[in-house]
């Protein structure tokens, strides 16, 4: 069900080249950025992604109801102009759920009864879990090891979101984020997305397992889907 169309303006192709072997099952990546970048645009493109090779997805929002992720959902969609767009709809449709929790707060204990709810009573066993809005600066490492303790037991792909400052410069010489940083032991893959002047968001790629050579990355985004515009 993967379609062509897709992959060419997929933000993921960056990672077949940059990432090695991807996020992988039991591991957990973030994506960070300042207040209206598009770390929801690029975590629906994460989902998508998943979506369309018939991957089931769960996303959560600690921001949005469920309406308004279905929309963004729809508009990042629509962009794609797929010549069987009624299939892969129908695709996405039944591969996905989504929830809201709209408290800002991470609950692993909640997360986990949701998981097994959908287990037991919608035979519904997520690939992949997208936790878009956590409050990292409000998160403790009890709850980061549990979080990573439930995506091993589930054997999911972990993807979160992370909000940066702009008065407060990252500490860490890669340009992670003092509240994502103090995770470090418990993330597996971090990305930066940054403006550009000219209106695009870039991507860079802070850390990538243990692989000490990280890829320079010269993609370009739209800046309101996150799908690609051009590649140097």
């Amino acid at each position: 069900m993967y379609r062509k169309e897709w992959n060419q303006r997929s933000p993921l192709r960056v990672f077949e080249n940059s990432l090695h072997g991807g996020l992988g099952k039991g591991n957990m990546g973030v994506v960070m950025s300042r207040a209206g970048v598009g770390k929801t645009a690029f975590l629906i493109g994460v989902a998508l992604d998943d979506l369309m090779r018939g991957r089931k997805v769960l996303h959560i929002s600690f921001e949005d109801a469920v309406d308004r992720v279905r929309e963004f959902y729809d508009a990042i969609f629509s962009e794609l102009h797929l010549a069987d767009a009624l299939a892969s709809r129908v695709t996405m449709e039944r591969c996905r759920m989504i929830h809201s929790y709209r408290t800002g707060e991470l609950s692993v204990s909640k997360l986990r009864e949701n998981a097994a709810f959908l287990r037991d009573h919608c035979h519904f066993e997520p690939e992949v879990i997208i936790l878009d809005g956590v409050d990292f600066h409000h998160t403790d490492n009890d709850e980061l090891a549990a979080l990573k303790e439930l995506s091993e037991g589930l054997d999911v792909e972990m993807w979160m979101s992370a909000q940066t400052h702009r008065d407060r410069p990252p500490r860490d010489p890669r340009g992670v984020a003092d509240e994502v940083i103090r995770f470090d032991d418990f993330l597996s893959v971090l990305v930066l997305l940054h403006p550009e002047e000219e209106g695009a968001v870039t991507i860079r790629l802070l850390k990538d397992h243990d692989n000490p050579d990280l890829a320079d990355l010269h993609m370009k985004l739209d800046p309101t889907t996150l799908l690609v515009l051009a590649q140097d």
